[in-house]
């Protein structure tokens, strides 16, 4: 209660100050009408036109096909070295920490992933490329890197989770 009563006194002071501020802005106050200059910039952008990527350029098209030959060659050592590691895993699945058939697993598990190594410097290889021409603006081509790139992560991301999973079979992990 004793709020409004400090109020009341301090609203009573202003409203002479409030109503001369309203009668100042009588016909000298600019008027907040759209003014004709303002409606100039009301106009689309012109349409930017960006040309498409072109074709592949001969110099790279070998390197993406060598990246190519060696992802799939690091692919069939992949496939080729797994089921004997997958066993060798299976076999020290109760065994202890450093004990000799947990070593020969993590051996195995090492191998395997020695043998993809083609596929992770290819991976690694495609995109330094990409960025590369990314930041030079050297769009021609880019597509196909793209879709070379994909198709590595996607095959190292599958590499990962078989590793992945023998990993977690053995203790210490």
């Amino acid at each position: 209660m004793k709020r409004v009563f400090l109020l009341g006194p301090l609203i009573l002071a202003m409203t002479p100050a409030l109503s001369a501020c309203a009668a100042a802005q009588g016909a000298d106050a600019p008027s907040l009408a759209k003014r004709t200059v303002e409606g100039r910039f009301d106009v689309a952008p012109p349409a930017v036109v960006v040309a498409p990527p072109g074709p592949l350029p001969a110099d790279l098209a070998g390197r993406l096909a060598r990246w190519e030959s060696d992802a799939a060659r690091a692919q069939q050592a992949f496939a080729a070295e797994r089921n004997s590691t997958a066993s060798t895993v299976s076999a020290a699945a109760g065994a202890s920490v450093a004990s000799e058939r947990w070593v020969v697993a993590q051996q195995a598990i090492s191998r395997l992933t020695a043998a993809r190594a083609p596929l992770t410097g290819a991976l690694a290889d495609i995109d330094r490329l990409y960025i590369e021409r990314s930041v030079d603006e050297a769009i021609d081509g880019l597509p196909d890197i793209y879709a070379l790139r994909d198709r590595l992560a996607d095959m190292a991301s599958a590499q990962d989770a078989v590793l992945d999973a023998l990993n977690a079979q053995l203790p210490g992990r």
